[in-house]
């Protein structure tokens, strides 16, 4: 894991932007409809490649797939494990449907009664789509997707020079919101079993030399899911969760391991989100070297301050969101910067690397907007690094975001100031 020693490192936190055409082929494969398996395969390979440099020629330290290859949490999971059944929802008989946004949606019915905004429409569907649920042992199947997935990479990795990879996966709590236990005696043994499973491709991504990141919006969403709930309560509920990913993530180096957590990311209201104060001390539970955290939306931004009296776990590393996903605006780079120094200052430099709130491919107006934030990213990093290392700024020109199909040879990361 790459630390901010010398300079205010950057990266973000997961999906990025991918073509129309692409996608239409990942969602025909995800719901089951004809495709071109070879169409897909070969487009697959070419915008991982393209996404890798251009994440790097926008000043990113530590680079992903961009998520391309992924539909959502809910269609990736379900061609990895084996072990369920879908079938429609049957009211009266079946168990309610949970929600990410369930306290917000009794607070605001009419906003969620008219389906809600752009990326957060889901949160307020109902329950008339098929719903999941375990009927046998849970089992990984996914060896081949995530080969796949792995080689991918590799490949369009070796055409760069990137400081850090990472490769994002699911956690066996966010897994349990779509999917109902009906085989395993009790919740605990159902998200251990979830655990065990996953951690086929925990091992894998890690044995590729790649970091990985665990994607955990459970761990605060949660907490909009179950409306009935106190906070002694739900914090009960999180560690249950927590302590089973632990269970999984065994025998990975802390150092190989980062944590994604946040609260759904929807665009909505957001108004009844759990504080950030009243779960942290569960998310530094999560034996990770770094936490990527909410810090720019207007619900959590001026959560900054529970890091005065809290702090990540010993040698352990913060990634604060310090461009968002809840707006087209692009940040200006000296509001980055401002966040970052701001973090820096109560947690040490070095223990600070920028980021985003959540992944930006699905959840921005447009493909240019998403690139724009990480160049503002990157920019504000700077800002922040001679403000921190009290060094010379020269400015970056900005990147020329509209789509290529062939990047010129000399797309390679500029020399960081000195």
């Amino acid at each position: 894991m790459k630390r901010s020693t010398d300079r205010i490192l950057t990266t973000h936190a997961g999906s990025l932007p991918r073509s129309d055409e692409l996608r239409q082929l990942i969602f025909a494969k995800a719901e089951g409809r004809p495709y071109d398996r070879d169409a897909l395969a070969s487009r697959l390979r070419g915008e991982i490649a393209e996404v890798v440099r251009t994440q790097i020629a926008c000043g990113i330290d530590s680079v992903n797939d961009g998520e391309l290859g992924k539909t959502n949490f809910n269609h990736y999971v379900r061609g990895r494990l084996s072990g369920f059944e879908s079938r429609p929802f049957r009211p009266g008989q079946d168990p309610e449907p949970l929600s990410i946004a369930g306290r917000d949606r009794i607070r605001f019915p009419e906003y969620f009664a008219t389906g809600g905004r752009g990326f957060g429409a889901f949160a307020g569907a109902g329950p008339s789509r098929p719903q999941v649920y375990c009927v046998a042992p849970l089992q990984y199947v996914g060896h081949e997707a995530l080969r796949e997935d792995i080689e991918r990479f590799q490949s369009a990795l070796q055409e760069v020079k990137a400081g850090e990879a990472f490769l994002p996966a699911n956690t066996p709590g966010t897994i349990e919101h779509w999917l109902r236990n009906e085989h395993y005696p009790d919740e605990e043994s159902f998200v251990h079993a979830i655990a065990e499973a996953m951690r086929v491709e925990y091992q894998a991504i890690t044995d590729a030399g790649f970091l990985l990141q665990i994607d955990d919006p459970d761990l605060p969403d949660g907490w909009q899911m179950y409306p009935g709930m106190s906070v002694s309560d739900y914090r009960r509920y999180a560690t249950l969760r927590v302590d089973a990913l632990n269970h999984a993530l065994r025998g990975i180096p802390s150092e190989k391991i980062r944590l994604h957590v946040c609260w759904g990311s929807f665009h909505g209201p957001h108004q009844h989100d759990i504080p950030l104060k009243d779960i942290v001390d569960i998310i530094f539970r999560v034996r990770a070297g770094s936490y990527s955290i909410e810090a720019s939306n207007p619900r959590h931004e001026h959560e900054w301050r529970v890091f005065e009296s809290v702090k990540p776990p010993e040698g352990a590393a913060l990634i604060p969101g310090v461009v968002g996903h809840c707006t087209d605006f692009i940040e200006h780079p000296e509001l980055v910067a401002e966040r970052l120094v701001r973090y820096a200052n109560l947690v040490g430099r070095e223990n600070v690397m920028g980021g985003t709130d959540c992944g930006l491919g699905p959840r921005v107006g447009h493909a240019r907007i998403a690139w724009a934030k990480l160049e503002a990213l990157a920019e504000g990093a700077r800002l922040a690094t001679r403000r921190l290392w009290n060094r010379p700024h020269r400015a970056r020109r900005t990147l020329r975001t509209q789509p290529v199909r062939r990047a010129p040879r000399s797309i390679r990361p500029r020399r960081r100031p000195t």
